[in-house]
């Protein structure tokens, strides 16, 4: 879904306006290779996918921290890194990686992970990438010990260097994805708000809101819908229209160590997608617990991530609508935001005060700038509920603490057990499916 700003926008918003539009989901993986040539094969695989996809520069751990002489060392030496050291190969470099590959039918975005990106974004900039992605908050908080209010002052300029582009290029805000996992999805939708809030603020007219695919169904389709709704709601106004979409994560945690298992979640992270009206769907492959996938296996995550959707799509005039606010997301999302945004006249001041007062907190999330007061669980259903909220304002409603069996002390027995929810689900599907195979054969 997308604001009423569609003219200027830039390739990005414009592919995937048009994806949408002849009824496709984007499909994109997260991927990144030091070198410029197998960047290059990783880029143009991807691009011959026969399904909509963008592609991905993921930017290794040393750029990502702005260890750049590092990167740039290790780059030379031909020693493994993690990702594309972006600002080590420079805009002409990553210029080259890029041309004749990247297009309106095949835009390329820049992921990263860094809260001081000025430089790096600005590398990005120069070389003429579609899209980068992050935030104030989401790329600071679970990153590192920046401060946030250095962070919000760098995200700053890093809003001021893509909006100033005479080519539009779009941003999106990585708040829905808040450490991966066990935060609850009131919070990730307000983080996503707000972060584009904060964006707009800055001058940026393309841009996406992401969520994180969490441990139920129900609640996540439900946290779709107020996170488009909540967009919708606050991303117009006098100052200019915004061209927006919805990106969804395949399940960022402990991934199933079964294939099966693995590719049973991102079945329904494509047809989460489609259900709850995500534009676009950064995938993950079943290679993910195990180690750095190949370009194959991310082209073979993309086209099944695809099918699944096109599948789904066909499903989708059946299937009945979701009970509405079941888990309360949207009620408690939208005072999230409000009572963020009373803080200060800016969003940026507004963040930094509001984490100051824990108005703001993050399950889990060790940052200095983060009280680490509330907690979340989730209960035997895989319903992600707060445990104890802190300071973190919440309506009456849900206000009076969670259900019985999500009650009690959150210990590192049962923060691990937590943790890995998903694999063993997926996982414990697979062996009963192989079961009841043998009990068929039998």
């Amino acid at each position: 879904m997308s604001g009423p700003g569609t003219a200027g926008t830039g390739r990005f918003a414009a592919h995937v306006r048009g994806a949408r539009e002849s009824g496709a989901l984007v499909v994109q993986p997260r991927m990144g290779f030091a070198g410029a040539r197998r960047m290059r094969e990783g880029l143009r695989a991807v691009r011959d996918v026969v399904a909509p996809t963008a592609g991905t520069v993921t930017v290794d751990s040393y750029t990502r921290v702005g260890e750049y002489a590092r990167a740039l060392e290790a780059l030379r030496s031909g020693a493994e890194l993690n990702g594309f050291p972006l600002v080590a190969h420079g805009a002409d470099g990553t210029r080259g990686v890029l041309d004749g590959l990247a297009s309106g039918d095949f835009p390329v975005q820049v992921r990263h992970g860094s809260a001081l990106a000025e430089r790096l974004v600005a590398t990005a900039c120069a070389a003429g990438a579609d899209a980068t992605e992050g935030g104030p908050v989401s790329y600071c908080l679970p990153y590192g010990r920046v401060p946030l209010r250095e962070s919000v002052r760098a995200w700053s300029r890093c809003c001021e260097l893509v909006a100033a582009r005479a080519e539009p290029m779009h941003l999106e805000t990585f708040g829905g994805a808040m450490l991966g996992q066990l935060c609850p999805p009131s919070m990730l939708v307000a983080l996503s708000v707000l972060e584009a809030l904060f964006f707009r603020e800055h001058g940026v007219r393309s841009l996406s809101l992401s969520y994180a695919q969490q441990t139920h169904p129900g609640q996540d389709l439900e946290a779709l819908g107020a996170l488009r709704r909540l967009a919708g709601e606050r991303l117009g106004g006098a100052d200019g229209a915004v061209d927006w979409h919805v990106v969804l994560y395949t399940f960022m945690g402990v991934f199933p160590r079964s294939a099966a298992g693995a590719f049973r979640l991102l079945e329904e992270s494509a047809r989460l997608a489609v259900r709850g009206g995500a534009d676009r769907l950064v995938v993950k492959t079943p290679a993910e617990a195990h180690r750095i996938p190949t370009v194959e296996e991310n082209v073979g995550a993309l086209e099944f991530a695809s099918a699944v959707a096109a599948d789904e799509r066909g499903r989708a005039r059946t299937r009945p609508a979701p009970v509405p606010g079941r888990y309360g997301v949207y009620e408690e999302a939208v005072l999230l935001v409000d009572r963020v945004l009373e803080q200060a006249p800016t969003v940026g001041a507004a963040l930094e005060r509001s984490f100051a007062a824990g108005l703001l907190d993050v399950p889990y999330c060790l940052h200095p700038d983060n009280a680490n007061r509330a907690r979340a669980v989730v209960d035997p259903w895989g319903v992600l509920r707060w445990a104890d909220p802190g300071r973190v304002p919440l309506p009456r409603r849900t206000a009076s603490g969670p259900e019985p069996e999500a009650r009690g002390p959150v210990g590192s027995r049962r923060l691990l057990d937590m943790l890995g929810f998903n694999a063993r689900r997926f996982d414990a599907e697979d062996v009963l499916g192989r079961r009841l195979a043998d009990g068929a054969a039998a």
